[in-house]
């Protein structure tokens, strides 16, 4: 098999920091698994034991899109995505869901992989050069998954805690509202009293200066959401996912390479509609002001939004007890929004039947939306990663496997698919 991956990679197309189209990476990730009936693949013909309580649709700004009846402001903006209708892993456990979507590696190894928000902080640690992680989750990370495998902690996700929708957003380590400029100085006085005169004194003041510019130097200002305009709040929502999309384009502003912002909830097995006329409108309100916001910044062309789960929902309604209502776990057809970083606008990859319960057109894998990711941010999605004891590993072996791959996505990409590539 190592023959066979190495084949492979000397018969992959060569890809350079020359191709990179983005910059930074927003993934807006629904945890616990969205319906994809209910969001980016409605189906209004199935009858109500699929559309359950939304039966109408929303019409894009786009000819022939039309998305779910509780997204209206994204159906404003469908010119500015593309809507990937066709993902499958065909898993409907939670924590092979986490896995396969957040490191793209479906192979069944014994080597447990990096999220790809690891992998890109990795690839990135010499040519970043911010003084805030590369690699940030607002508020915590998605799972173990989002841990750096086999690179190590190193590369691991920042996890911000905190509650960016209250008065003063308190972030772990760096923003404490009972720790001001002066009683931390004061601290550092006597710290300084109490190291002995032996010790390395160059390399401690080095690392405390790093630490210190990282808590209290400009790069705090970033967590700071009282420095914007109510009405930008407003625009976001003061929800905590509003707010923390608002805080990943300040990130993304900052330079930031990769912004992972979680929101819980989505395992709606019981009484699913009644929750989901509140997080679909929080939803709806809080991606649509992000791409709106990055595009008059001038940021949406160098920043890829990637938004979706571990896993889609059943589009048969579970209408009988305990479930009243719910949808199960689907992991063989769902959906994901990309936007920006050389991803097109206005159009739909993939489609599913009429009752959305299989995949119907152009199978996507979890290895070729992230494979896709690193090519727009110059990486190589075929290149190698170093294991402390079996050497350098594809980056994604799935990808090498072509029963467990279907390809990037160059159809909606700025990228042209080389002439060597499968």
């Amino acid at each position: 098999m190592r023959k066979i991956y190495l084949l492979i990679l000397l018969l992959a197309a060569t890809l350079s920091a020359e191709a990179q189209r983005a910059k930074s990476v927003i993934l807006v990730y629904l945890d616990g698994g969205p319906a994809q009936t209910d969001t980016f693949d409605p189906k209004p013909e199935a009858g109500r034991n699929y559309y359950g309580s939304y039966k109408g649709v929303c019409k894009t700004n786009v000819e022939g899109i039309e998305i779910g009846e509780k997204l209206p402001l994204l159906a404003t903006m469908a010119d500015k995505y593309t809507l990937i209708r066709s993902l499958t892993h065909g898993s409907n456990a939670h924590e092979t869901g986490h896995y396969a979507m957040i490191t793209g590696d479906t192979s069944g190894g014994a080597v447990v992989y990096p999220s790809f928000g690891a992998v890109i902080s990795y690839m990135k640690r010499d040519s970043y050069k911010g003084v805030l992680p590369c690699y940030i989750s607002v508020t915590s990370a998605n799972s173990r998954f989002n841990e750096g495998g086999f690179l190590g902690n190193a590369y691991k996700s920042f996890d911000t805690g905190g509650k960016p929708e209250s008065a003063q957003y308190e972030v772990e380590g760096i923003v404490n509202k009972y720790i001001d400029r002066q009683r931390m100085d004061s601290r550092m006085a006597l710290l300084n009293k109490f190291e002995g005169e032996g010790m390395d004194k160059h390399t401690i003041d080095s690392l405390r200066g790093v630490n210190m510019e990282f808590i209290w130097g400009d790069s705090r200002e970033v967590f700071n959401l009282k420095n914007e305009p109510d009405s930008v709040r407003e625009r976001y929502g003061k929800s905590r996912l509003g707010q923390s999309c608002l805080v990943a384009r300040r990130l993304v502003e900052a330079g930031v390479p990769f912004v992972n912002v979680r929101t819980t909830g989505w395992d709606t097995h019981k009484k699913h509609f009644p929750k989901m006329n509140t997080m679909l409108t929080e939803l709806d309100r809080a991606l649509s002001a992000l791409i709106a916001d990055l595009d008059s910044r001038g940021l949406l062309d160098s920043t890829i939004i990637l938004c979706g789960g571990e896993f889609g929902r059943s589009p048969k309604v579970l209408w009988e007890a305990p479930w009243n209502g719910g949808r199960a776990h689907f992991g063989a057809a769902f959906s994901y929004l990309v936007a920006g970083g050389g991803f097109h606008g206005g159009k739909v990859l993939g489609a599913t039947d009429k009752t959305g319960e299989k995949v119907a057109e152009r199978p996507v894998s979890p290895c070729d939306l992230i494979g896709t990711v690193y090519l727009l941010m110059g990486i190589d999605p075929y290149g190698t990663l170093p294991h402390v004891s079996e050497g350098e590993l594809p980056i994604l072996p799935s990808l090498l496997d072509s029963k467990k791959s279907h390809g990037l996505l160059y159809e909606i990409i700025d990228i042209k698919k080389p002439d060597n590539e499968k």
